[in-house]
């Protein structure tokens, strides 16, 4: 089973909850924090705590939508300290086809926002534009597409899926790159996936499509003038293909958004899918990234970038753009402690010695 996160307010509760027994309290008793209560958004610590903030905005049915995934991988990862090195200059910038960017954390594509705000995406890439995040907007948004651009202004990549009407797609993607999205995420997907598209934030292709099918993603991206990546990698072999026929980036990513039982995560086949395409290519990743510590192991094990999903969605349910920048910058705060604890002062500096995986 996948272990809960440990937050503060488990520890409070815990505290609360062996206090409420004691005759020490026969005079006096504990006030808990009210049931639905939305804290303000600087009392938060972690991650976690959006989530909890943003189920309880939502409601049970509509966050499960956007609920946590798998993260046993995570787990079975630790990271080995240096001390003695001088980490006072830290710096998060990366370079992704040639744009330096502020931090290696990305905002993921997630369809349909105004699910989880009345705002959505405009919300969404106002948070991400604080925080200095680059955003991928997805073809399914809620919101136009030249509404959003106007909101950004942070750097915006556009994803879509090899769909069966494929010049309905070049026609949206075209609108993107005119609008200024400066990258193009080809989604790939299964049969199987397609039928939890209910659980999926960033749904999966049609049932239609099949799990890589070359000739429809090549005409898809024929004539496009950005780079083009293709997300939802889980294979080697496919990785390398992709790179051989002129992809420009892969995302390492479970198609279906839900890690389905007994497969392995992205964050495990990242280091051989990094192999297979031998610094051919940037490599991106997403999936379960929660902590700078997750960040700093998806750096370390290959990936240029890691994309969160899920997350900014729980910041942007409870708290609308200033949600969804405080979460990002969290991120990159922890992500900037954790490579000092690691003695690596900048992105380039992280390799496989950070990370020690243990298998059981």
């Amino acid at each position: 089973m996948t272990s809960e996160p440990f937050t503060r307010r488990h520890a409070v509760s815990r505290f609360a909850s062996w206090l409420a027994a004691s005759p020490l309290l026969d005079a006096q008793r504990l006030v808990g924090e009210p049931a639905g209560r939305i804290a303000p958004v600087k009392e938060l610590v972690n991650t976690f705590e959006f989530a909890a903030m943003a189920e309880r905005q939502l409601g049970s049915i509509a966050f499960e939508l956007i609920a946590g995934s798998d993260r046993r991988a995570f787990d079975r990862m630790t990271l080995r300290p240096r001390m003695m090195v001088k980490t006072e200059n830290l710096d998060l910038t990366t370079e992704l086809f040639g744009e330096k960017m502020f931090a290696p954390i990305l905002v993921g594509p997630v369809a349909e926002q105004k699910r989880f705000h009345p705002e959505g995406e405009l919300a969404t890439v106002e948070g991400a534009s604080a925080a200095k995040a680059v955003t991928v907007i997805s073809s399914r948004s809620s919101c136009p597409l030249d509404e959003i651009a106007a909101h950004a202004e942070a750097t915006l990549w556009y994803q879509v899926y090899p769909e069966p009407d494929v010049n309905a797609a070049r026609a949206g993607i075209a609108k993107a790159v005119d609008l200024g999205c400066k990258a193009v995420c080809i989604t790939v997907g299964t049969e199987y996936q397609a039928a939890d598209r209910r659980r999926a934030p960033d749904p999966p292709a049609p049932a239609e499509i099949s799990s890589l099918d070359w000739s429809a993603i090549d005409r898809l991206r024929q004539g496009i003038r950005v780079p083009v990546l293709l997300k939802g990698i889980m294979n080697p072999d496919e990785a390398r293909k992709g790179v051989e026929r002129g992809i420009a980036g892969i995302v390492v990513s479970d198609p279906s958004g839900t890690q389905v039982s007994g497969l392995a995560s992205p964050i495990e086949m990242l280091p051989s899918i990094a192999e297979a395409v031998g610094g051919k290519a940037p490599i991106l990743i997403d999936g379960g990234f929660r902590r700078g510590t997750d960040v700093l192991k998806g750096l370390a094990l290959g990936a240029r970038a890691v994309l969160v999903a899920r997350p900014p969605m729980w910041g942007l349910a409870g708290y609308g753009a200033d949600g969804v920048g405080t979460l990002l910058k969290m991120l990159q705060t922890e992500l900037a402690r954790d490579m000092a604890m690691c003695g690596k002062p900048t992105v380039a500096d992280l390799d496989r010695t950070v990370v020690s995986i243990h298998r059981r």
